[in-house]
């Protein structure tokens, strides 16, 4: 089939090209989408009908980057490749929260959306460029789907912003985000930055949109081209008789428990005693109908709360909109690690802990775009019991990968560089309570637990999640949103940053048309809460401890010669290995520059001290006539070699023994015995000679 290819240029100097129809033709809708040499192909694919009583809309998003597009191998003993990375995963959730909220309500066909990277040139990423093929491939397709959306990531390098930037070119950004949308509104938001203010965010926001609004406008070309008759969504299946009989026997009651100030636990008790009371009062006269009853029930539900809200502004525990829930924190609760942090607000409750490390504790990175190495990293643990709930344990979710993520932007340019502080650092946040924001809560017990390791970081770190409801022509933008707000409202906005500015950012809207004015004014906002938060913090730790904690590694770095590393490692590592051995010590060499930089890290100054002295013995010049102790390692009839220094072996002649004479050397020598031998001479060739006698007295 003859190739149809379509470009559109969506920011200057920028095109994007489309192939479409001819690939993956089973698939409800499929396109490939390329910038560069980079391409990525996605697929749409739904069942035709929904399961009976699908409660929810059951979407899966997928994305993968095969080495191969790349022209690699994968790292590892096993050549190919395994369960989704972590870069992998979060890609997919940029895909999936831009795209899930576009779908039609009522719609519950199993839906799954699958982006490969086929091919990579290693400066453009997929990702940006797998979610504009996965918006075209729905919008080709007959899925029900309402308008297409697109993705662009917007920076700002050297003051001046560029969309889709290179990889090579982010390294000097200090904005980076990435935006979706419609072309009406912003969808989605993603990012990190240095101190950014919050003017700047959305102007880098406003002209991101520009960008999508052109890519969007493509893709609704495209469609009436190659597009498919899109399937009849179904009509809701609650019978409206059964609609009203449920709104009868509720009353106001939800008006009601959402103005009596309840914590989550009395609001979600109220809730379900009501929907028990509606269900066995309507259990007759509408046998099995108990999901639907509940459906409705909850749409009441969600309606009281936000009515009260736009007309009250009273939130369901009684506070106004910018009100904050109470806070309290502790630091250094748990003893030997090496910093740690309790941050409760509310009922959303983290612990933290910081772990100090070397180098060789650092997270190795294999990727299409690089080999490299992180030295910062922040784990995010959900476990069931934050919520009361129990679920089984099956390792690491999709969501604790992406909070644990946004929890590392926010915190990752406010830590030292190698230069002020060369410890591999990893973060680590259990939530032990949640009733929303727990990834802000993380954010803010990370910083309070790395100045309570000691890790000079520049300034603390902050996090608030923001929300907001409309109706009616009003709207209410909400500080500190719990997790009711956050289910039944409109926006979940969070931010975090430092007193002078915003380190990252993460946003969803789930309505249309949201204006930039009011996107201000919650970012204004945000940044009051923030301000009050740090505050807060303040009372329990405000700057670094002047001293890591005693059970932390200590490390030491010294410089020698590049044609010296080759003495301190030795013949297959024989060298590096005792030393490490003798002293307790961690060695690692690496060349850097024309030098070699040794560093030395152990649990104790002693261990150090002793690693560096016998490196220090390795690279130092030996001298005639100076009194060394050594180790005998070998005897042989003319003598025997006696190490005196790490890798230093040198030639005791059976004469030099001792005064006497002696017949056998191993009548006085064994091998392992320390003695004290001369240095006689340093002949060429490096070759040792070694005197006992000349230490003994003669008789």
């Amino acid at each position: 089939m003859k190739a149809d290819f379509r470009t559109i240029e969506y920011a200057p100097g920028k095109e994007l090209t489309v192939d479409t129809g001819r690939l993956a033709k089973l698939a409800n809708g499929s396109s490939f989408v390329r910038i560069g040499d980079t391409v990525v192909m996605a697929t749409a694919t739904a069942a035709r009908e929904a399961k009976p009583g699908q409660p929810f809309f059951p979407l899966t998003v997928e994305f993968r980057e095969t080495f191969a597009a790349g022209g690699k191998f994968p790292g590892g003993f096993i050549k190919r490749e395994g369960r989704p990375s972590e870069k992998e995963i979060l890609s997919a959730r940029l895909i999936d929260r831009t795209i899930r909220p576009l779908f039609p309500d009522g719609f519950m066909n199993e839906t799954q959306v699958i982006c490969q990277v086929f091919s990579s040139d290693g400066e453009n990423d997929g990702d940006v460029i797998g979610a504009v093929a996965a918006s075209l491939s729905l919008t080709l397709s007959d899925i029900p789907f309402e308008n297409p959306m697109a993705q662009v990531r917007i920076a700002r390098i050297n003051g001046e912003t560029v969309i889709n930037p290179t990889v090579s070119e982010l390294k000097a950004a200090d904005i980076e985000m990435t935006v979706g949308g419609t072309m009406e509104s912003v969808v989605m938001v993603e990012g990190e930055m240095e101190e950014a203010s919050e003017e700047d965010m959305v102007d880098a926001i406003r002209e991101a949109h520009e960008a999508i609004k052109k890519l969007c406008q493509f893709q609704l070309d495209l469609q009436k081209e190659f597009g498919k008759e899109k399937w009849e969504n179904p009509e809701s299946a609650i019978d409206p008789e059964l609609d009203a009989k449920v709104r009868e026997k509720v009353g106001d009651r939800f008006l009601e428990i959402s103005r009596q100030k309840l914590s989550k636990k009395e609001y979600g008790l109220a809730g379900k005693e009501i929907r028990t009371e509606v269900k066995e009062a309507l259990a007759e006269e509408f046998p099995e109908q108990e999901e639907n009853i509940s459906e409705v029930c909850y749409a009441i539900q969600k309606e009281a709360m936000r009515k009260v809200l736009l007309e009250e502004n009273q939130r369901i525990d009684g506070r106004q909109p910018a009100d904050i829930r109470h806070i309290w924190t502790e630091v250094g609760y748990l003893p030997r690690t090496h910093g740690s942090a309790i941050f409760t607000r509310g009922e959303t409750q983290a612990l933290v802990s910081v772990t100090l490390g070397t180098k060789r504790d650092e997270q190795m990175i294999d990727t299409l775009f690089y080999n490299s190495s992180k030295r910062f990293m922040l784990d995010y643990n959900f476990p069931p019991y934050c919520t009361g709930e129990v679920k089984f344990m099956r390792g690491v979710s999709r969501r604790e990968i992406g909070h644990g993520n946004l929890a590392e932007r926010s915190l990752k340019k406010m830590v030292p560089s190698t230069d002020d502080f060369d410890y591999t650092i990893r973060v680590v946040s259990d939530v032990l309570e949640s009733n929303g924001s727990s990834s802000m809560a993380s954010v803010c017990g990370g910083s309070m637990a790395l100045m309570d390791a000691g890790v000079p970081v520049k300034k603390p770190v902050a996090g608030i999640a923001m929300g907001m409801i409309v109706g009616d022509g009003k709207h209410v933008v909400l500080s500190d949103i719990q997790g009711e707000e956050d289910h039944m409202g409109d926006m979940d906005f969070k931010v975090t940053g430092t007193a002078d500015g915003v380190t990252a950012c993460q946003m969803d809207i789930k309505v249309k048309g949201i204006s930039y004015d009011v996107m201000v004014e919650a970012l204004k906002q945000a940044r009051e809460g923030r301000l009050h938060i740090l505050e807060k913090m303040a009372e329990s730790i405000s700057a670094p401890r002047p001293e890591i904690s005693q059970y932390a590694p200590s490390f030491e770095k010294i410089e020698v010669e590049t044609d010296q590393i080759g003495g301190i490692i030795g013949p297959g590592g024989k060298v590096i290995q005792s030393i490490q051995r003798e002293t307790g010590a961690e060695v690692m060499i690496e060349e850097v520059g024309n030098k070699g930089v040794v560093t030395i890290s152990a649990d104790s100054r002693e261990k150090i001290d002793a690693a560096i002295q016998k490196i220090k013995a390795i690279t130092g010049d030996l001298e005639e006539g100076e009194v060394y102790t050594g180790t005998v390692r070998s005897i042989k009839e003319y003598g025997a070699f006696v190490e005196i220094l790490p890798g230093r072996d040198g030639l005791l002649h059976i004469s030099e023994i001792d005064h006497k004479r002696i017949n056998k050397v191993s009548d006085v020598l064994s091998e392992g015995d320390e003695i004290e031998v001369k240095l006689l001479k340093v002949e060429d060739g490096g070759k040792l000679r070694l005197s006992r006698k000349a230490l003994l007295p003669k008789e």
